[in-house]
């Protein structure tokens, strides 16, 4: 057999394991990630939209979610994992299967390339170094964050692969081949990939100082990786400019505090199997075999003292890195995440188990088993006590170090019996896939379970096809029933979307008209009243009355669902609402001033209509409200409430806006539940009731603490107001939409004059031309799409093109020309130059007396 077969057998056995351990654990746990159901799930729904072309948009824009939000920096950063595209050949409905095929798939290349790596890095047993490479393949950050995210999951291929083109630097060899391998692991997620080259250049330093060589090639090698890099990330460019402009412009995340103190015990402890919960502290365990032979490294004699200095102090600077507050933003990009600041801690891991395969390579001696069970035990007491060790985690250590430290030694003896050797290393492989599984199981089942019903879905999916009145209007889901992405889910055409590159325009359009958000922004709702809703075209809309009780009645038991069908089950769930709406560009008239004064007087600018009554209400009972100008009322805390009235039109609804309100709100009959909380989470719009007959609203406030209203919360719609404006906006509006992937054209009617308002938010990137003249940037109306009309004119066309993307293909170009150019030269210089052959004189032509001689 081969060597080159050898090696792929290797390590494909090696990615066989690790996806069949993390298969094992998520069959025998039968629960899924937190958080897959949440991103993963809706992003390849809209994957498979686009694939199979049922989306209404394309790759530049996303026409169902923020009622028209960019697209391309949402694709590069959750679905340009390479294993996500295949799963467009499954079924729409099976998400859940899409995405655990794309967790297995880059859990198996990413173990595989670590074989490959680990082979580089030192010759040693085939078997073993696909054991060890199983670790990190199934490494705790795998198993507890990765796995829901086959976004972030792409480090773990990045890893290993940046560190095969730094051994490539070393040995002088394959420049365009690392080039491009530096380009996958940047194109395939840049927020993994940027770690991922920080602990490739370390692991590139370690190996480059760690044996003696000549200065000439340490600096041939050094300036090899830094062209390299450098060419890869410029082959990125088009993924590189995009997201870095659209992170500019994108919503801020809610501030985070700095790390506080957690002790070296509390981080000692992830370094242990099946150990979660707790503080957030950085994943890193590689598993019991994994982490008795890097302990045993500072004790391997048969390792060259200066490599095993070097390799300590590099694992000491990395996990000093993930307990200094102004070293994790270095690591996390100088943003510590807001779900987390760990998420990258699988760098950690890969250079752990690199470590321990340099002295596993090297066939550590008794005294190197045993001081590396030693170091094991004193990590195990100083994490005794800690809240995230579990008893399994002394179990699996006490079984494990006993078996494992006997079987290495029996194995590193090199045994003459060969059954011996063999016995050793079926032991270790059992250990660790019996390990790998544990883990795994335990993990998974500390995740809160997904409550979302694939029957449900389905139905809310058939739904919205079946109401699809796309661009005439829109077909909204709700608010948020099953995802935060529902639109994607459902595909519908909503304003809920949670994404990292949420336009601040979006959020904050979406929060001035009264939809609400969570994710200080990061993530939005839908419209749910009547006047929003006619702002964005919506026409048809899903019932959401089953929502939480954040959003009911609390009149209404939460265990409200027909007998045997889950949360969100419900047959209301997938009842369509329909109310008339405007077309999606209608024409404000010329001198129209916005109002902003309140979410109220908003609304109304858009509409160009009066139709609330917003009074400034009257302080009625309670505790006594303090108002601050316009800035809003200050309404104490405790049991009783404040009572609030307002006159208002009878026989009108009234609504009321408490945007950062926390606490319980009560008038005409309805009492729900306000969670908001500055400025993580703004409540949306909530009715409260019909106006009653002397035409006092009477709303009674009980807060939790001190809380923040708007200094007019409460605005009654008046009956009949808001159908005349949708008649009005109608007949003056456009009279024919098209809308292509990114492209919006209207016919308005002849000598329209004023501002075309088209229901979609102001993102840069947008150009507009009225009656094909030349095309510029549009205005911004309260945040919407706003064209001048000039003196009159019959026809608009809008285009969006993100920022960036052309730049980022010109300098893709430039630096693929340069690759290409050589690849060519070293292909041509590396061509052997034949030698040159005396030429064959016939024999008839040759002299006599040399035919002669040759006879």
């Amino acid at each position: 057999m081969g060597e080159r077969r050898r090696e792929v057998l290797v390590c494909g056995g090696a990615a066989g394991l690790a996806m069949g351990g993390y298969g094992l654990a998520t069959a025998a746990r039968g629960q899924w990630p937190a958080g897959a159901e949440a991103v993963a799930v809706p992003y390849h729904a809209h994957l498979w939209d686009l694939l199979h072309g049922q989306a209404t948009g394309d790759l530049l824009v996303n026409w169902n979610s923020g009622y028209g939000a960019p697209f391309l920096a949402d694709f590069f950063a959750y679905l340009m994992n390479p294993f996500s595209w295949p799963t467009a050949l499954l079924p729409r409905d099976q998400g859940r299967l899409a995405v655990l095929l794309v967790t297995l798939a880059t859990i198996g290349l990413g173990t595989a390339l670590m074989t490959r790596l680990l082979g580089r890095l030192h010759p040693g047993p085939r078997r073993l170094r696909a054991l060890a490479a199983v670790g990190y393949g199934l490494c705790a950050w795998v198993l507890d964050v990765g796995g829901a995210a086959p976004m972030w999951l792409w480090g773990l291929v990045s890893l290993p692969l940046l560190g095969l083109a730094a051994d490539w630097c070393l040995r002088e060899r394959h420049w365009v081949a690392g080039a491009l391998c530096v380009a996958l692991a940047w194109a395939g997620n840049l927020y993994t990939a940027a770690s991922a080259t920080l602990a490739a250049g370390l692991l590139f330093a370690v190996r480059l100082f760690a044996s003696p060589c000549p200065f000439r090639h340490r600096v041939r090698a050094i300036g090899r990786a830094v062209t390299v890099a450098t060419a890869g990330v410029l082959l990125a460019s088009p993924v590189l400019f995009v997201a870095v402009l659209a992170a500019r412009r994108a919503q801020p995340e809610s501030p985070v505090e700095p790390l506080g103190p957690s002790g070296v015990g509390a981080h000692l402890a992830r370094l242990l199997p099946v150990t979660h919960g707790g503080q957030q502290l950085p994943d890193v365990a590689i598993g019991v075999f994994g982490l008795l032979v890097v302990c045993g490294l500072p004790f391997n004699r048969r390792v060259r003292l200066r490599e095993r200095a070097l390799w300590c102090a590099a694992l000491a600077v990395v996990a000093a890195g993930f307990v200094w507050t102004p070293t994790v933003l270095v690591w996390h990009g100088l943003a510590i995440p807001v779900g987390g600041p760990y998420r990258v801690a699988f760098v950690l891991s890969g250079l752990l188990v690199l470590a321990g395969w340099v002295s596993l390579a090297h066939r550590p001696d008794r005294l190197t088993v045993l001081g590396g069970a030693a170091v094991v035990a004193v990590i195990a007491g100083l994490a005794a006590g800690r809240h995230a060790v579990r008893p399994a985690t002394w179990v699996l250590l006490g079984v494990g170090v006993a078996v494992l430290a006997a079987a290495l030694w029996l194995l590193c003896r090199r045994h003459p019996d060969r059954r011996a050797n063999t016995l050793a290393t079926w032991v270790i492989g059992g250990a660790v896939l019996g390990n790998a599984v544990w883990s795994g199981y335990a993990v998974l089942g500390a995740a809160p379970s997904d409550r979302v019903s694939p029957a449900a879905v389905r139905a809310g999916h058939a739904v919205l096809r079946a109401a699809a009145d796309w661009p005439n209007g829109r077909s909204d889901p709700g608010q948020h029933v099953f995802t935060p992405n529902d639109p994607l889910l459902l595909n519908g055409q909503g304003g809920g979307y949670y994404s990292s590159y949420l336009p601040t325009v979006t959020a904050l359009l979406l929060h001035d008209l009264g939809a609400g958000w969570t994710a200080g922004g990061r993530q939005t709702a839908s419209v749910t009243d009547p006047v929003g809703q006619a702002l964005f075209g919506v026409r048809t809309h899903l019932d959401d009355t089953h929502l939480d009780d954040t959003h009911l009645d609390d009149t209404r038991p939460d265990d409200a669902h027909p007998d045997g069908a889950e949360p969100g089950a419900s047959p209301r769930a997938s009842t369509p609402v329909r109310a008339a709406a405007p077309p999606l560009v209608t024409v404000l008239l010329p001198g129209a001033r916005p109002e902003t004064s309140s979410v109220w007087s908003r609304q109304e600018s858009l509409l160009g209509s009066q139709v609330y009554d917003a009074p400034l209400p009257v302080p009625a009972g309670g505790p006594t409200p303090t108002l601050h100008g316009t800035s809003g009322w200050s309404v104490p805390g405790g049991e009783e409430g404040t009572v609030f009235t307002a006159a208002c039109t009878p026989g009108g609804t009234a609504y009321f806006h408490g945007v950062w309100y926390r606490g319980t709100v009560s008038g005409l009959g309805t009492r729900y539940r306000s969670d908001g909380e500055q400025p993580t989470t703004a409540v949306p719009i909530h009715r409260l009731g019909t106006v009653p007959a002397d035409g006092v609203v009477r709303v009674t406030l009980r807060s939790d603490v001190v809380s923040q209203v708007p200094a007019r919360p409460i605005g009654c719609l008046r009956a009949g107001a808001l159908e005349a404006a949708v008649a009005r906006l109608t007949a003056t509006g456009a009279t024919r939409v098209e809308a292509g992937g990114h492209t919006l054209t209207a016919a308005l009617p002849a000598g329209s004059t004023g501002t075309a308002l088209i229901s979609v938010p102001a993102t840069e990137g947008w150009t507009c031309a009225v009656d094909g003249g030349r095309r510029t940037a549009p205005a911004s109306v309260l945040g919407m799409i706003g064209v001048p009309l000039g003196d009159g004119a019959s026809r608009i066309a809008c285009a969006f093109h993100p920022p960036g993307l052309t730049e980022g293909l010109r300098v893709a170009s430039a630096t693929a020309a340069v690759l290409v150019l050589v690849a060519v030269f070293a292909r041509l210089s590396r061509r052997p130059t034949r030698a040159l052959r005396p030429t064959r004189v016939p024999r008839r032509d040759r002299p006599r007396a040399a035919q002669t001689a040759g006879t």
